[in-house]
Parts: C-alpha cells; structure tokens; sequence
C-alpha cells in the first residue's frame, strides 16, 4: 500500500470509528465484542483498501464488512460461554525444581514408546485401556512399557524416587497411587 493510501485509511478510519463501535454495539449488546468487531471489520476493509475506487458506496460496503464481521463473531463457540465466580484449581508447582529437571532428563534417556506410555499413564492420567488406545497397540504392551520405564526411571533417579517424582510436572492427584501399586 502506497504511503498516500495509508494516510487516507487512517483518516477514514479514524473518522468513521465511533459510528461502527456504536453500530457494532447495537449488532451484539456488548461494548468489549463491538471494539473487536470494529477492529476486524477495519482489518477486512484495510486489506481492500488498495481496491476502494472499484467498490460503489464504500460506506455500504463498510457496514457490509462490519455486519459479517459481527455475524461471525456471534457464532464462535467461545461466545457461548458463562463466566464464573469460582477459579479453577491450578496446578501445584513443584516443591523441587531440581526434581523436575532430573525427571525431565530421565524420560528424555527413554525409548519413544516407553517415553509416551509414562507420560499418558502418570502426567495425563489415562487408564492403560485408553493409554493401548491413544497409542494403538494392545494393553498388554501399554503394561510391558511401563514396566520397563519405571525400571529405568527408578535405576536413572535412584532407588530414593518414590511416586512424588512425578510431582515435577504436577500429575493428577490420584495418579501417585496408580505409580505406587506399580511398584
């Protein structure tokens, strides 16, 4: 876009700014949705902007781009979610940094498949049926790996890494107990 061009669209827009934040604010009821709207409505149009002698009524086709804009805003999922009260636990951080790092070097030394069975069954807490699943393979398998990779993991840390080891990346809480029984 020439320099002349630019300058003429921030006139424009600047110009026209307040009358689309108030109609995009009639459109969806909500002043923060109408300053997006408005934003990418003046994306869309500054990305014409090069073509604007060929557009008739460039104000009718302004309020065309602000009114699809609105229009695709309104129908993102994202819109239909209620905000609450209550925040949602957080992870825990890890009481060891070193810890963490030492867990992270050790499943680093793992085999792929060893590495991704420890990570599904103890970080994302899957059951071993739905760890053979999200791997594609039997459970039989999914239980052979994390045999292996316990075995490893406990020679690499030492025998003094018990089920908090996981602790460094801040598992699900009931998955200590799953690393527990496996011992």
């Amino acid at each position: 876009m020439r320099t002349g061009d630019l300058e003429e669209f921030r006139g424009f827009a600047e110009e026209r700014l307040v009358h689309l934040r108030r109609t995009a604010y009639l459109m969806c009821g909500d002043w923060h949705h109408a300053e997006d709207i408005t934003q990418t409505a003046l994306a869309k149009l500054y990305a014409v902007w090069g073509r604007r002698r060929q557009i008739r009524n460039l104000e009718a086709y302004t309020h065309r781009v602000l009114t699809r804009a609105c229009v695709d805003h309104m129908r993102r999922r994202w819109r239909r979610e209620q905000p609450s009260c209550v925040l949602p636990d957080s992870a825990e951080p890890c009481a060891d940094p070193a810890l963490g790092l030492q867990v992270r070097a050790a499943l680093a030394v793992l085999p792929p498949r060893q590495r991704t069975v420890v990570v599904l069954r103890y970080w994302a807490d899957l059951d071993i049926a739905a760890t053979a699943a999200a791997m594609g393979c039997s459970t039989g398998t999914v239980k052979s790996h994390a045999a292996r990779a316990l075995d490893r993991l406990r020679s690499l840390l030492g025998d003094d890494a018990d089920a908090d080891m996981f602790g460094a990346f801040a598992p699900p809480a009931d998955s200590s107990r799953k690393m527990v029984a496996l011992r």
